[in-house]
């Protein structure tokens, strides 16, 4: 029978392996800083998840008190995000790994604007930074994100 101690020690190593304790740095799993274009300042977190190989990004928290309430009035009449909270809102989806590091073919929500666009995501600097690039067609933008953890 094994002692109290040995039984402590394989629980813990199951619950770090189960809270993604030994996560891949690489992934984009986690929480990320958003960072304004303009003022080069965290505009938001959002929280990005895996379902079945499946990325989506959910805002957890708006950095702005001003902006707290915001909602997503501009979106598409059709979109079932219109006039819903910003907060708790998935604006990332559909995204699905690509090679390496990184992961394509979904879509991102700019809620300031309701506009959706093509989306892509590189992970950089050893899992610190997220490129995160939006376009339609050939026009878009890149922005990087910050790992929050």
């Amino acid at each position: 029978m094994p002692s109290v101690q040995t039984r402590f020690c394989v629980a813990l190593f199951i619950a770090g392996l189960s809270t993604g304790a030994f996560a891949d740095p690489m992934s984009p799993v986690g929480s990320w800083s958003t960072i304004d274009d303009k003022t080069h300042q965290p505009k938001s977190v959002v929280r990005i998840t895996e379902t079945d190989g499946v990325i989506s990004g959910t805002v957890e928290k708006i950095i702005d008190p001003a902006k707290q309430d915001s909602k997503c009035d501009d979106c598409a009449n059709d979109d079932p995000r219109k006039g819903k909270p910003v907060i708790g809102m998935t604006i990332l989806t559909g995204l699905k790994k690509e090679g390496g590091n990184v992961y394509g073919g979904g879509q991102i929500l700019d809620p300031n604007n309701g506009k959706t666009y093509n989306a892509k995501v590189t992970v950089i600097d050893g899992g610190k930074k997220l490129e995160m690039r939006g376009s339609i067609l050939f026009f878009g933008r890149t922005q990087t994100w910050i790992r929050v953890n």
